[in-house]
């Protein structure tokens, strides 16, 4: 029973950091993300992720970019990747 009452103790720790997390993070609004990617509202996926590919090959720290603008086109990323996923289900 103890067992029990830890497990769901640090589950439920768990899933009140992760949710303190995501309000943490600032939500990109897709017109952002799409002009940051440089693409067009009828993008597929495979363009979102293509755009992302070529857009942080030139930003990322270790190209010489900032970590600040790879965090920017990866949330333009995640945020189109997220849209396009709700509008397919």
């Amino acid at each position: 029973m103890t067992k029990l009452v830890l497990l769901l103790a640090v589950a439920a720790g768990i899933w009140l950091w992760w949710r303190r997390q995501s309000r943490l993070r600032p939500r990109m609004p897709a017109a952002e993300a799409r002009a940051l990617l440089g693409i067009g509202e009828q993008a597929s996926l495979q363009e979102v992720r293509d755009a992302h590919r070529r857009l942080i090959a030139r930003v990322h720290p270790d190209a010489g970019g900032s970590a600040e603008l790879a965090t920017k086109v990866n949330a333009a990323r995640d945020a189109l990747v997220a849209e396009l996923n709700r509008k397919r289900a």
